[in-house]
């Protein structure tokens, strides 16, 4: 009776250990202005509903215009307001330094929440690999 008691209790503790580690998610950018919008209310939805996932924003080709100072939506509207936010939420956004070097972007350029990566493609395969990120690609 006490054995059984006590794998019960194991079992309970382990399972509340599991459920209770934090998600980590790389966001997979490579896409223009015109999807922004939508993958950051993605990633707000996301915090919204677990807010201790841990949340990094891989960006590269197209995808890196939006961490661009003065970046605007379709509407006019500029990113810098929802990138700072989530930044103050814990997100990281990294930016692939082949795609600046490439199009001749000056990193100045770029949002003082960004950190540049040697390559973009190369951290997603990475953080996936080395680092157990679950692969989001909105």
């Amino acid at each position: 009776m006490i054995k059984r008691v006590f794998l019960a209790f194991l079992f309970s503790l382990v399972a509340s250990v599991s459920f209770a580690q934090d998600i980590k998610v790389v966001y997979h950018v490579n896409t223009g202005v015109e999807t922004v919008a939508a993958i950051l209310n993605n990633i707000t939805n996301e915090l919204n509903a677990s807010p201790k996932d841990k949340i990094v924003v891989v960006t590269h080709g197209p995808g890196i215009d939006f961490l661009l100072n003065d970046a605007k939506d379709s509407k006019g509207r500029e990113f810098s307001g929802q990138v700072s936010g989530l930044a103050a939420r814990g997100v990281e956004f990294r930016v692939c330094n082949n795609t600046l070097q490439s199009r001749k972007i000056d990193p100045a350029n770029l949002l003082m929440e960004t950190k540049i990566v040697p390559s973009g493609v190369a951290e997603i395969a990475r953080m996936q690999a080395k680092e157990g990120y679950v692969y989001m690609k909105p």
